[in-house]
């Protein structure tokens, strides 16, 4: 490379993958934590609340094992399954493990009480796992982008509830004789707090007398609740997923049809003057006019990537720099120009529209009648930012009419006439050269000032 040249990383999308696993996998960590110290805070009881360490595993290492049978990856959704997964598997072992306890508490030898508490609880747990995993598995039948998307997530969730349950049955009973101490004593620290448990039991049960006295309350209740569902439900925004920090954004450029190349790099150029002196935060400003591997490649399109220092080391976030370079844009009427932020979970891989409209007719006519109306009631929306359509029908054009008599008295022919105009206008290719290792193309063209004085 020459000493001139500098390389650098415009956009990274990887990154923010890997940052999103990093803290899922952290999330994982810690959820395990809190289980172990949940479990210890109601047991008191180092021995059961190191329980999950062995449950939450042996579950978890069935989860995955469905994903490898299943052909899954280890991806955001299916991580963030496992975590969803690390409190549901560990419901079933408490359950079993509180009616076990119970029973040890009561004077039970270690083996009758693992037998006959798990006998007990038997059929509640797997009417729970069953009825929870129910619950996740009808995503798998989701049809479209969605159900492609949360397909992984369901039947990870669904699995490794049902294998919860197997481990809760066979593992957990063991796993309570073997750590349940042989001579049952309690720890100072379950002397010391277990007024507060009973009094917390007391109240439980005068609160639960009391409301019984009452019950048919409960139908209050239940319509009051069902009314809330409805009204939150359909006043509460709805998006397929939050639009997050990725420290990058995307402007997407539009010229009026029939601008030439000249006319828009200048204007991409100074729109790109102007991120770099109003962001003083940026990091990598890219811009591509009329890009031929994105969208058209129109000359009048072109688009520019900025990628930001992460959030922790500016002061504005992502949005408040979108939103500024949006109401500076009215300074470059000479075209439409929109900042847009990066969907987090992106349909097309293009970079297109968030929201996209498709008007079908097998009637070219009709649909150049519809689409200018469709674009007028759009703009008028304050709904969207920025509207734009790739079928246009004002594209300029230039019609050349020949004297077919003088061409005739000059003998040439119109077919000469369209070559002329071709290999003077069209840029053609006509073939290639190599130069110092390298390969060029051979382009025609009549130069550009003699085409304008002419």
């Amino acid at each position: 490379m020459p000493k001139d040249f500098s390389l650098n990383i415009a956009m990274d999308n990887t990154a923010f993958i890997k940052k999103s696993i990093h803290e899922v996998q952290e999330t994982l960590i810690i959820a395990l934590v809190l289980v172990i110290l949940i479990v210890y805070l109601f047991f008191r009881d180092w021995l059961m609340a190191l329980r999950p360490i062995v449950d939450i595993p042996v579950s978890l290492i069935g989860a995955f094992f469905i994903m490898y049978i299943c052909g899954f990856t280890i991806n955001i959704l299916t991580l963030l399954a496992i975590v969803l997964a690390t409190g549901l598997v560990v419901d079933d072992g408490i359950v079993v493990t509180e009616n076990i306890y119970k029973k040890i508490e009561l004077g039970m030898p270690r083996m009758r009480a693992a037998k006959e508490g798990s006998e007990e609880i038997f059929f509640a747990v797997i009417a729970t796992s069953v009825t929870l995993a129910f619950v996740f598995l009808p995503i798998i039948f989701l049809q479209g982008f969605v159900g492609s998307l949360f397909r992984e997530f369901g039947i990870v969730v669904a699995g490794a509830v049902l294998i919860s349950a197997f481990v809760s049955l066979t593992l957990t009973p063991v796993l309570n004789v073997k750590l349940a101490r042989k001579t049952h004593k309690h720890s100072w620290f379950y002397e010391k707090t277990e007024p507060f448990f009973e009094w917390m039991e007391r109240s439980y049960k005068n609160t639960l007398a009391s409301f019984i006295e009452i019950r048919w309350f409960a139908w209050v209740i239940l319509v009051a609740c069902l009314g809330m569902i409805y009204v939150l439900f359909t006043n509460i925004q709805s998006e397929l997923a939050p639009v997050e920090d990725r420290s990058t954004f995307r402007l997407s450029v539009t010229t009026p049809e029939g601008t030439a190349y000249d006319a828009m790099d200048k204007y991409v150029t100074d729109l790109v003057e102007f991120m770099k002196d109003s962001i003083p935060e940026k990091k990598v400003v890219l811009s591509v006019t009329a890009p031929g591997f994105s969208g058209a490649g129109s000359v009048n399109t072109a688009f520019s990537f900025v990628t930001l220092p992460e959030p922790n080391e500016r002061l504005r976030s992502q949005k408040d720099i979108v939103n500024m370079v949006n109401r500076n844009m009215y300074r470059f009427p000479q075209g439409k120009v929109f900042a847009i932020e990066q969907q987090t979970i992106q349909v097309g891989r293009r970079g297109g529209l968030p929201v996209a409209f498709v008007l079908q007719n097998v009637n070219f006519e009709k649909l150049s009648a519809v689409v200018p109306r469709f674009m007028e009631e759009a703009s008028a929306n304050p709904t969207f930012q920025g509207v734009d359509v790739d079928l246009k029908f004002n594209k300029p054009e230039l019609r050349i009419h020949i004297n077919r008599a003088k061409a005739s008295e000059l003998g040439v022919s119109v077919e000469d006439i369209s070559s002329t105009l071709q290999l003077a206008l069209s840029n053609r290719r006509f073939g290639y050269f190599i130069r110092n290792g390298k390969q060029y193309q051979v382009m025609g063209g009549v130069p550009r000032r003699p085409r304008r004085s002419g």
